[in-house]
């Protein structure tokens, strides 16, 4: 049965937060190499500067605070919990800043570390990661960011493909479409709405019933009364 809405973002929800992104003119991969510091090997011969990295982007999100967006998504997670599904492709704690339950983060989460070894979570909050606190207590192997590299698999897309089967409205907010294909996500919803803020020339317009080119924390308000809409309408079908 077709009953989910799913609210699927990428980094342009949490961009007027003031977190970098890595496709911005000044944004992460302008400053660094992502062969040495986000891709499948990178800690095998780079582990340093790959952890010295993301220490950073763990600092830079410490006193980021979530936006009109992500409270919006918050408030409907908490008063359709049964209904909405949250998934992310950022790796910050925005939605959990706003309280929001039960998100799914395809690409990992800063907050954590993971053995690479034994796949142990780790919480370490907003702390460097460092000579301390690099070495499982399970297994004694090192410790690496939770962050799923390019060129490594992604565990949360299954999740994300078993509920796209139950997908009746689709919400993309922030998105470029350059890492996950939203023209192929949209097929799997009977009603499908984008929020970017500009048009893209990878993410084909006629795929979405409706569409908002404006900053997620200035579109929030129309996405919330669609969501708001279509329960209603589903509910009076």
């Amino acid at each position: 049965m077709r009953d989910k809405i799913i609210i699927f973002s990428g980094a342009g929800l949490s961009a007027s937060s003031g977190i970098s992104t890595f496709r911005d003119s000044d944004g992460l991969w302008e400053n660094h190499n992502i062969d040495e510091i986000c891709s499948a090997g990178c800690l095998d011969w780079n582990y340093n500067a790959t952890i010295n990295f993301y220490n950073q982007r763990r600092v830079d999100i410490k006193d980021k605070l979530p936006n009109n967006a992500h409270k919006m998504i918050a408030r409907l997670k908490y008063k359709y919990p049964d209904k909405i599904e949250v998934i992310t492709q950022n790796v910050d704690d925005l939605l959990e800043k706003a309280n929001c339950k039960d998100v799914i983060h395809l690409h990992g989460f800063l907050k954590e570390l993971r053995c690479m070894a034994c796949d142990e979570i780790f919480h370490i909050g907003y702390e460097i990661q460092d000579n301390s606190n690099s070495i499982c207590n399970k297994c004694d192997s090192k410790l690496r960011p939770n962050i799923v590299f390019f060129g490594e698999a992604a565990p949360m897309y299954e999740k994300l493909y078993s509920l796209l089967e139950k997908c009746d409205l689709l919400v993309i907010i922030g998105t470029s479409g350059n890492v996950i294909d939203v023209n192929y996500l949209s097929h799997f919803a009977n009603y499908s709405i984008l929020n970017n803020l500009e048009p893209s020339s990878i993410i084909y317009e006629e795929n979405f019933e409706k569409i908002y080119y404006e900053d997620a924390n200035t579109a929030y308000k129309k996405i919330e009364e669609d969501i708001e809409n279509y329960i209603m309408k589903r509910e009076n079908d």
